[in-house]
């Protein structure tokens, strides 16, 4: 039986997705609670932050395995807290999505040259969020999945060579 990503919804039977935790940066409380609403089916543990210092703050305290940015904010745009992540050591891993209503092209290349793994503009479709949502957190897990295998044989390697 094969898979045709066009016949419906996207289900997530392999379950990375219900103990995942995302982050939601936006300015407009609105804007917050709407994309909260469009995830809430997801089974995450969902967070928000109004600008993009409080998101480096909530980052920092307790990493989520996804960031939605918005890219128009105070004191600190989502271009500057996305450069700023995926610069730090800890947090480079931790996929972004830049969110905005800017739909001009180099906004798009701005988002990519600070590091987003993918970008949205809005108003936000909700099908299409949850369907990068749901493949960034798989292949955030992906990814955890092989640190861990990868620690595991290099311990197992220092330990056969003593």
């Amino acid at each position: 039986m094969t898979s045709d990503p066009t016949a419906g919804p996207i289900t997530d039977d392999d379950g990375p997705i219900a103990g995942a935790s995302i982050l939601i940066v936006d300015d407009n409380e609105q804007n917050r609670e709407l994309i909260e609403a469009y995830l809430e089916d997801l089974g995450c543990a969902i967070r928000t932050a109004g600008d993009g210092v409080e998101a480096i703050e909530s980052v920092q305290a307790s990493p989520p395995d996804l960031v939605l940015l918005d890219v128009m904010m105070p004191r600190m745009s989502g271009f500057q807290a996305c450069a700023r992540l995926k610069s730090a050591a800890a947090t480079k891993d931790i996929p972004i999505v830049m969110l905005t209503a800017l739909n001009e092209v180099n906004d798009v290349e701005r988002a990519v040259e600070s590091g987003a793994d993918d970008f949205l503009t809005k108003p936000v479709n909700k099908l299409e969020l949850l369907t990068r949502v749901r493949s960034l957190l798989r292949v955030r897990e992906l990814r955890k999945k092989l640190d861990r295998t990868l620690d595991q044989v290099r311990r197992l390697g220092g330990a056969s060579e003593g």
